[in-house]
């Protein structure tokens, strides 16, 4: 248990932990009800409109991307992330006096999504590679499951707050509450000493630094295959908020508070899965891939349910996969990444992950509209399985597995996997990375790490 918990040992960390915590608390209540505000108060159960919404906010990732990771890695993180977490705050603030006035309309909150997606896309970066000051590369892997962790348990208390307070005081409240939950991050930024956080590399300024966080990542075959599975999962199988109204609103027939709920529910097992993941020493392919194929099943049970019992009771397991597969995958790809490239990896990540939303959410909600809401979970749950059919299939090429006979074994000891080649694994061709053995990258000035040993664990 004390290993779980590690990270909070460590003062900054837990400053940091306990302001992030209310700022994504914040976050989730202003998400919710927007979203609600959008479904069922600025449009007659619009399932698509709540995508175009989630599009604006999220779009910004793909064309920010760049930018945004070398400022994370040129410039202060500390004074970045105070100016884009007070900026959010006076928007939040906002979008709340246009709503409670009464004045706001469908197209404020598109306008408002686009402009908090903007900001978002440059604070994300920064608040992924901001812990790596605050701890040890040891302690790493577990300070970002428990970042995850504090996300999820938001997850949890912030929509269930949301679909009361949207019920009884109406959406534009919220967001006015979520511009104080901004001073709490604020706060704790402020109470961190700068004299106590890491000193680490920092990108030289001059031409060609965002190509050079490219081709990073070209020659990190390991890289690649998370990336094009967090692409994939974040895509079409995290619209979580845009499932979740469209089953509870349409297919059950039920209220915001319905849906708040159900979006707690389903943080229970997403808070499961990073507290999991914070008990690991290091993150790994095998369960990178294999949550994944979990969720892609459990997906296709929520949309099999019969009731909103059930819909509840199918949510748990689909959050606890969903989160071990993408805190794993962030850890994966932090704790690996050279730490003078970490902020643009990073934000290459994050634009993967959040970026796909513009080209997924409308789909998925065209898919709900006219399919119905059962269609677009089983979206979800395909690309779960797709996603963790492609990490198989790379494992099994860059180690060249295969699968062996030993007649003189009984039961499931009958078979065997060994790496191809040779009858000794340890005579695999090829590092865990993919990479033939003696092949170095022929562009100058690419940098390459070598992938650690047990990145594809046997």
């Amino acid at each position: 248990m004390m290993s779980t918990f590690k990270s909070l040992q460590i003062l900054n960390y837990r400053l940091w932990f306990v302001g992030a915590l209310i700022s994504n608390i914040g976050t989730w209540m202003q998400r919710t009800a927007q979203d609600w505000l959008v479904f069922d108060h600025l449009t007659d159960h619009d399932a698509g409109a709540m995508g175009i919404t989630m599009a604006l906010q999220l779009g910004p990732q793909l064309f920010l991307a760049p930018v945004a990771g070398l400022l994370a890695d040129r410039f202060n993180r500390r004074h970045l992330l105070l100016m884009t977490q007070s900026t959010m705050a006076l928007l939040s603030t906002g979008l709340g006096l246009l709503v409670v006035s009464g004045a706001g309309q469908l197209w404020h909150v598109y306008a408002f999504a686009l402009l908090l997606g903007l900001v978002s896309a440059l604070d994300a970066p920064v608040r992924q590679t901001f812990v790596s000051e605050l701890v040890r590369d040891e302690y790493l892997p577990n300070a970002v499951a428990l970042n995850s962790a504090s996300f999820n348990v938001a997850r949890m208390i912030g929509p269930a707050v949301a679909g009361v307070l949207t019920v009884a005081v109406g959406p534009g409240w919220v967001f006015l509450i979520n511009t104080f939950t901004f001073l709490a991050l604020l706060f704790s930024l402020w109470k961190i000493p700068v004299s106590s956080l890491r000193v680490l590399p920092r990108a030289a300024p001059g031409k060609g630094r965002i190509r050079e966080g490219l081709r990073y990542v070209r020659f990190r075959p390991d890289i690649v295959v998370v990336l094009v599975a967090v692409f994939i999962v974040g895509t079409l199988g995290l619209n979580f908020v845009l499932f979740i109204a469209a089953m509870v609103g349409t297919e059950f027939g039920l209220d915001a508070s319905a849906f708040g709920l159900m979006n707690s529910i389903m943080a229970i097992g997403s808070v499961a899965g990073a507290l999991l993941s914070a008990g690991r020493s290091k993150p790994r392919l095998r369960i990178i891939f294999g949550a994944a194929g979990a969720f892609g099943v459990t997906s296709g049970l929520a949309a099999l349910a019969p009731n909103y019992f059930w819909f509840g009771v199918a949510l748990v397991p689909v959050g606890l996969f969903a989160i071990t597969m993408m805190t794993s995958a962030n850890g994966y790809v932090q704790t690996t990444t050279d730490p003078v490239m970490r902020g643009r990896v990073m934000a290459l990540y994050m634009a993967i992950f959040m970026g796909g939303t513009p080209i997924g959410a409308p789909l998925v909600g065209w898919v709900a509209n006219v399919a119905g809401p059962r269609w677009s979970m089983s979206v979800a749950a395909a690309s779960g399985l797709l996603a963790a059919l492609i990490g198989i299939v790379w494992i099994i090429r860059a180690r060249q597995l295969r699968l062996a006979f030993n007649r003189r074994a009984r039961g499931l000891r009958y078979f065997r996997v060994v790496t191809g080649g040779s009858n000794h694994p340890g005579n695999a061709a090829g590092s865990a990375g993919g990479t033939a053995e003696g092949k170095k990258p022929k562009e100058e000035g690419a940098v390459r790490d070598q992938s650690p040993d047990d990145a594809v664990e046997r």
